[in-house]
């Protein structure tokens, strides 16, 4: 992984500040106070720091004229190759305690989950946390000059830097030595633990078998006593289980009763939540805003308006035919003709058949005679239906003229009769909100169903709660779910006695039969006793030691278990320092080696690292011999502990490679020693990305790009002596590359 770009917001000094690193060296130059530090300490929290964590460091890192909710804001543009290639990527996080941000981006995918944010980058970086980041790849100048001033301190720095661990074993070891030693010293005048508790546990069972000695004419006594107070005992238990047992029952009868009365009460409160909210409901969609009684005797009038209409149409419907209708001609009129001419027929058929017989001028018989006659009667008969249908018809004109008289002179009274009934039927209507009758019957019909649900509704919730108040019913229903779900909660931590059915009497009979065995019991146990009392020993006594015996005994086991854990816990130490130490000391050898014969020019070519205390000796040309490390200088000090830094950062971070950020470790060193040392860094850029911050200038030959950060430019002009007004801005610099 190669850092391009390093951006920081709100972070120590720096408000805004956005740099551009190399892939191999980048030399990051500034004097004391330009912020060095900070972008060493920015790095480590962008590769290592929860974004969620509110410690304190993280606190007092804000820059001192920010606002009060600034927090810092760290951004990474990184490189990372692997077998598919290069890949780009970018890293943001933004640390506000619980409300912290992160945004991972790599190959396309997008990460902004904290913990799936930092796994990956621990991944990438083969660095998992910040201790084993500042164990490795972070290098800062005042580690490797207290080196010298404690060996253990290079052993515990060395071993945290292989395991990742905060702090070495060799405390841990020199606790469990002194534990140890606790534990076991055998002298007279300071006895360990262990001596102490031996000899109080043989005094103890001396003293205990004295006792028993003592007692053993009375051991059939005793045993009597005990079986005797066993046996009260357990009456006594069995009766104050068997009183508690009944105490429950009673109170899952009583909280059974109770939930069953709640029941009743929800159940009747809930059904009438129901009645009533389908009450509301229907209160406020009545199909008609017109009340009913006033809506039943709008549709009786509108019924009666109808009735009338329909009359009143009839009557000038009729007036308008007879108006319009030509009356037809009479039928009597014909039927007069026919008569006449008939009639004349007959007698000129009669009265010429008589001429003709009486003047015998043609013998034509009565024949003729006789048709003449039925011809004339014929005639008189259709005469006299004549004058009957024109009586008829005569009388029918003028009763018809009558009529149409009569209709014409109520016309203009039955049209405006129509009109106003017609005006108030719109108006009734209107009232009602329909268009004609038939929809306000139907409208009537479903106010009336309504109505009708709404009484029978209204009776069953009077039925149901009387005459509760309706806004109080769902705090009643609740108050009544939530005494059965209680009563339920207490019958279940009642246990098994709440659902045994009639268990109360079994349980006052079983307390009854207890009763009479625990009096039986103490009968035996008060005769026992009066038997051990009449003898003079004091038993109790021997008892008493006895049991103190046992606690003896008891921390005298718990001792030994923890001397054997002391001694097993300090040998698991010792055995897996060394199967790891052994491993490191051999690559440690193997790559100190290469960079010590560059750095020192071929003076120091052999590395020795102890497995069992990584005390490192370097072998001197002058003695012929090893050296340890502490007797040299302290630039060859600080090379030698660089020298294993680069080592075990090649260990522990295996194929991964994290960026190495140094903080001028060549501080100590000449200046022949440090170009060496750079060009050894310059070398060991093409497999890291170092970022070495100094404040000085002899290494930007070296360097692929240099950083350079200004100092502090702000000054406090308070003149001694006077009253502070106010505080002068902080500088937050600027930087050149």
């Amino acid at each position: 992984m190669r850092i391009t770009r390093l951006s920081l917001t709100d972070l120590r000094r720096y408000r805004d500040l956005d740099v551009e690193l190399a892939p191999g060296l980048t030399v990051v130059r500034g004097p004391n106070e330009s912020g060095k530090t900070t972008i060493q300490r920015a790095i480590e929290l962008a590769l290592t720091k929860k974004v969620t964590a509110a410690s304190a460091d993280l606190e007092v890192m804000r820059p001192w004229d920010s606002e009060p909710d600034a927090r810092p804001v760290i951004a990474l543009e990184f490189t990372d190759e692997d077998v598919d290639g290069t890949h780009a990527g970018r890293l943001e996080k933004a640390f506000r305690g619980p409300r912290g941000t992160v945004r991972f981006e790599l190959d396309g995918q997008v990460i902004t989950d904290p913990a799936l944010a930092d796994q990956a980058l621990a991944e990438l970086t083969g660095i998992p946390t910040e201790a084993f980041f500042r164990s490795t790849a972070s290098v800062r100048h005042h580690e490797v000059a207290d080196l010298d001033r404690d060996e253990a301190n290079l052993r515990d720095r060395l071993q945290a830097s292989i395991s990742g661990a905060d702090r070495g074993t060799s405390r841990a070891k020199k606790q469990l030595d002194r534990a140890l030693h606790d534990l076991q010293t055998r002298g007279e005048k300071n006895p360990g633990r262990l001596k102490v508790a031996e000899e109080t546990v043989a005094r103890g069972t001396a003293e205990v078998e004295a006792g028993e000695a003592a007692i053993a004419q009375l051991e059939h006594d005793r045993d009597a006593l005990s079986t005797a107070r066993e046996r009260r005992t357990a009456a006594d238990a069995s009766l104050a289980e068997r009183r508690s047992m009944l105490e429950k029952a009673r109170q899952a009868e009583r909280l059974t009763a109770e939930r069953t009365a709640a029941q009743e009460r929800y159940e009747r409160y809930r059904s009438a939540v129901t009645v009533n909210d389908e009450l509301q409901v229907l209160a406020d969609s009545h199909p008609s805003p017109t009340p009913l009684p006033v809506m039943r005797a709008a549709l009786e009038q509108l019924r009666s308006l109808d009735g009338r209409m329909r009359e009143l149409r009839v009557a000038l419907a009729g007036e308008v035919e007879v108006s319009f209708e030509v009356a037809p001609e009479p039928t009597w009129r014909p039927l007069s003709r026919v008569s006449l001419v008939l009639v004349a027929l007959g007698l000129i058929v009669a009265g010429g058949a008589f001429a003709a017989n009486a003047l015998d001028l043609v013998d034509l018989g009565e024949l003729p005679l006789y048709v003449g006659v039925g011809i004339a009667a014929i005639g008189l008969v259709l005469a006299a239906v004549g004058l009957w249908l024109r009586r008829r018809d005569r009388l029918n004109r003028q009763l018809r003229d009558v009529e149409i008289d009569r209709r014409l002179r109520g016309r203009s009274e039955i049209e405006a009769d129509l009109k106003a009934a017609e005006h108030e039927t719109e108006r009734q209507l209107g009232q009602l909100g329909v268009a004609d009758l038939a929809a306000a019957e139907d409208l009537m019909s479903r106010e009336e169903a309504h109505v009708a649900r709404i009484d029978t509704l209204t009776a069953q919730l009077e039925g149901l709660v009387g005459k509760e108040p309706s806004e109080t019913l769902p705090k009643l229903r609740d108050a009544a779910a939530l005494e059965i779900e209680q009563k339920g909660h207490a019958l279940e931590q009642l246990g098994p006695i709440a659902r045994e059915p009639r268990a109360r009497e079994r349980l006052e009979v079983e307390v009854k039969d207890q009763e009479a065995a625990l009096e039986r019991a103490r009968d035996d146990e008060a005769n026992a006793r009066a038997r051990v009392e009449a003898n003079a020993v004091d038993a109790e006594q021997v008892a008493a030691g006895a049991e103190q015996l046992a606690a003896w005994r008891e921390q005298l086991v718990a001792l030994q278990r923890r001397a054997r854990v002391y001694e097993t816990t300090l040998r698991s130490i010792e055995r897996a320092e060394q199967a790891t130490m052994r491993t490191a000391t051999r690559y440690l050898e193997k790559r100190m080696v290469v960079d010590l014969d560059r750095i020192t020019e071929g003076r120091y070519r052999r590395v020795r690292v102890d497995d069992a205390t990584l005390d490192m000796a370097l072998f001197a040309p002058e003695r012929g011999d090893w050296v340890p490390v502490t007797q040299l200088s302290q630039g060859t000090l600080d090379m030698t502990y660089l020298a294993a830094r680069l080592g075990l950062v090649r260990l522990v971070t295996g194929d991964r490679r994290p960026p190495l950020v140094m903080d001028d470790p060549f501080v100590t060193l000449d200046d022949a020693r440090a170009t060496r040392a750079i060009a050894l860094l310059k070398a060991l850029a093409q497999d890291f990305q170092i970022i070495y911050l100094t404040t000085s200038d002899r290494y930007d030959a070296s360097a692929d790009v240099i950083v350079e950060l200004p100092g502090p430019t702000a000054v406090d002009d308070h003149e001694p002596g006077m009253p502070a007004a106010a505080t002068a801005p902080v500088d937050a610099g600027s930087v050149a590359t």
